[in-house]
């Protein structure tokens, strides 16, 4: 939590910036009419303010509408300003076509004030908006207003990830609250106890002894993790194993386990607690739910470049188990699939044809570090 109190950045409400370069622009076309009629009256010419005033405003305003294009074209289309070998070509061109479209603009508004107010024509006139120097500074000004667009752009991507990043952050700690409870709650831990008590009156002493160290597993995983972090594929299967272990003692033959993995699936990264609150809603409403028990499968191999991993239990289906809450970690789950892989995972809930409740996720394969 502490990386992400860190984050300082400055408001970007993308319609108060707009209104703000708005006011900008009619600042500069008025401030552009004002020096072009001060120039007249230098050089001895009298002429109404009017002629200067539209002058200043086709300068100006064409490119505030240019800008309130680019903008929309961005909010449609992200590529629009994200900078590339490209895009920047494609922008270089058209800042030349809007550069000789607004100068072929600009020489018929003075050829029309031209013929309005002769007097004002009669100097601007032999202004030549076609020379190279104007071509140019038509340029920059465009390669400016791109500026502006991406800095706005990437000071909304940067809050959006933020505010995202503290979502997802508040999404763990609950899961870890929850899954802390759930360790904790009376009955869990009296039927945990229960289990080990009667182990040890049958002197199985040594099952007892596995069964506490599952459950010290399950606490010490649950306080270790602090963060919205990946974790190697081993640490979240040995916290599904403990789960599935101490389930398997407290529910004997009515649950029955079934885990397979591939050496590759193992050495790939997944988001913490990304499995664990499937399993446990498997065993909820998969075992609890059935008097005869059920059956826990959890699949996971690596294909190609893709993580591909399933839960899945025999009980009573998908709505079912909407019904009885089942939801509520599957909604924590995708959304923090989606915080970790936009536009880059899978995530399927379907009831197979033999009944049951599967959940199958695709993620980007990534290889755990080695721990040397």
């Amino acid at each position: 939590m502490s990386e992400t109190n860190d984050v300082r950045l400055l408001p970007v409400r993308p319609g108060a910036a707009l209104a703000v370069i708005a006011f900008v622009t009619g600042i500069l076309s008025f401030e552009t009419a004002r020096e072009c009629h001060q120039n007249l009256q230098l050089h001895g010419f009298h002429a109404s303010f009017g002629p200067s005033l539209l002058y200043g405003c086709v300068i100006w305003l064409w490119w505030n509408v240019v800008l309130m294009l680019l903008w929309n074209f961005a909010m449609r289309w992200s590529v629009v300003l994200k900078p590339s070998a490209r895009t920047i070509a494609a922008h270089a061109g058209v800042s030349c076509a809007l550069a000789g479209a607004h100068l072929l603009l600009i020489q018929y508004t003075v050829g029309l004030c031209s013929s309005l107010w002769p007097a004002w024509g009669s100097h601007y006139m032999t202004h030549r908006v076609e020379d190279p120097e104007h071509f140019g500074v038509e340029i920059i000004i465009y390669g400016f207003i791109y500026g502006i667009c991406a800095f706005l752009y990437s000071r909304m991507q940067a809050q959006h990830a933020a505010v995202q990043k503290l979502e997802v952050e508040r999404q763990l700690s609950e899961a870890q609250l929850k899954a802390l409870q759930m360790q904790m709650e009376p009955h869990f831990l009296f039927n945990t106890l229960n289990a080990i008590t009667s182990l040890v009156s049958q002197g199985k002493n040594d099952e007892a002894m596995q069964t506490l160290a599952h459950l010290n597993a399950i606490l010490r995983t649950t306080l270790q993790r602090r963060s919205p972090e990946k974790v190697p594929f081993t640490e979240e299967l040995q916290l599904i194993e403990s789960y599935l272990a101490i389930q398997k003692v407290r529910y004997a033959d009515r649950i029955e386990i079934d885990i397979q993995t591939t050496s590759e699936a193992r050495k790939g990264l997944v988001p913490s607690f990304l499995l664990q609150p499937l399993v446990e809603n498997a065993v909820r409403h998969g075992i609890e739910s059935r008097k005869s028990g059920g059956r826990i499968e959890t699949r996971a191999e690596k294909l190609g470049d893709k993580l591909w991993m399933r839960v899945r239990d025999n009980g009573s289906g998908v709505a079912s188990s909407r019904s009885q809450g089942h939801g509520i970690g599957i909604s924590n789950v995708k959304e923090r699939l989606a915080f970790f892989y936009p536009h880059t995972h899978q995530f399927e809930i379907e009831s197979p044809s033999g009944g049951g409740y599967q959940v199958t996720i695709q993620i980007p394969f990534e290889e755990a570090p080695v721990c040397s």
